[in-house]
């Protein structure tokens, strides 16, 4: 089955499904050893065609996600493969050289900051963002964006961008759909969104509100809960980066693509969802009851 893209704002398009290296594959403090049964996982991934790859310096995973693109035999431009910057945030040009030594590659499809709660200087902010256009310009990534920006971090960057992020790359699900019409000013803005933890109400927001909603649409299509989850993501042109060590729950990813689900199913998901507030990462940001 063909993997259906999304276009971006500079002409380039990414795939509407990603596989991550983060959570699960995580090393910690960025460091260890290969991991092989990553290496394995990835491989399987792109056989079975899920050729968006994401990874990040603070994840340990490039030289994992390098090693398999190099092992799997499908060339390298018919992969789109995304790393962040955070551990080298202060001097991009020497990250993103030590990034592509990693993954052996000479350039990433998407290169992203992947926080700005690294500092609270909104010149410094700006600095690194006009860091980034020089790796856009300089051909090492094809597109450049951001992750876990709220809207006054993109419209402090927006303030001096001579090249618009491509994308965001959020927390985003049922349980956390972003007040205030973010979703919708950032595409407004041109910038899509990308969404980690996008299975979170059936892994670590288990237990809530949409539980048995998930398991009759998913019984009525004959598929599995994750991939309503993840086509509910699709269907609003949001790109979810979600992951898996087994090739059973790859597949049940990927049937996403073929799923088809009305609009009323896809409203029921969002309604009850909103009705449940749930946010895995950066807590210690945000109010308890902040949906932003």
């Amino acid at each position: 089955m063909a993997m259906p893209v999304l276009p971006l704002n500079d002409g380039t398009s990414i795939p509407s499904l990603g596989f991550g290296t983060g959570t699960f594959w995580f090393k910690e403090g960025g460091e260890g050893p290969l991991d092989i049964k990553l290496v394995d996982t990835l491989k399987t991934a792109i056989s079975l065609g899920l050729n968006h790859l994401d990874c990040a310096d603070s994840y340990g995973t490039e030289e994992e996600v390098g090693l398999a693109v190099k092992e799997s035999g499908v060339s390298r431009e018919k992969l789109f493969v995304t790393t962040k910057v955070l551990d080298n945030v202060g001097d991009i040009p020497k990250a993103i050289d030590a990034s592509l030594a990693k993954l052996q590659m000479d350039y990433v499809d998407l290169y992203l900051i992947h926080t700005p709660y690294y500092t609270e200087d909104k010149s410094e902010l700006q600095r690194a963002w006009k860091a980034m256009e020089e790796v856009k310009k300089s051909g090492k990534a094809k597109s450049i964006g951001v992750s876990n920006f709220q809207r006054p971090h993109l419209e402090t960057i927006l303030n001096v961008a001579e090249i618009i992020p491509t994308v965001n790359q959020i927390e985003f699900h049922p349980y956390l759909q972003r007040s205030n019409d973010y979703i919708p000013w950032m595409k407004e803005q041109g910038i899509e969104v990308s969404a980690f933890k996008g299975l979170a109400p059936m892994t670590v927001a288990k237990g809530g509100p949409l539980d048995e909603t998930l398991a009759l649409i998913a019984q009525k299509h004959d598929t599995d809960k994750n991939s309503v989850l993840l086509k509910w993501h699709m269907s609003q042109n949001v790109v979810p980066v979600t992951t898996t060590s087994k090739e059973e729950r790859l597949r049940q990813y990927l049937q996403a693509i073929q799923l088809n689900l009305s609009a009323e199913e896809q409203e029921e998901i969002t309604q009850i969802g909103l009705k449940h507030h749930f946010r895995w990462w950066g807590t210690q940001f945000f109010d308890v009851d902040d949906r932003s």
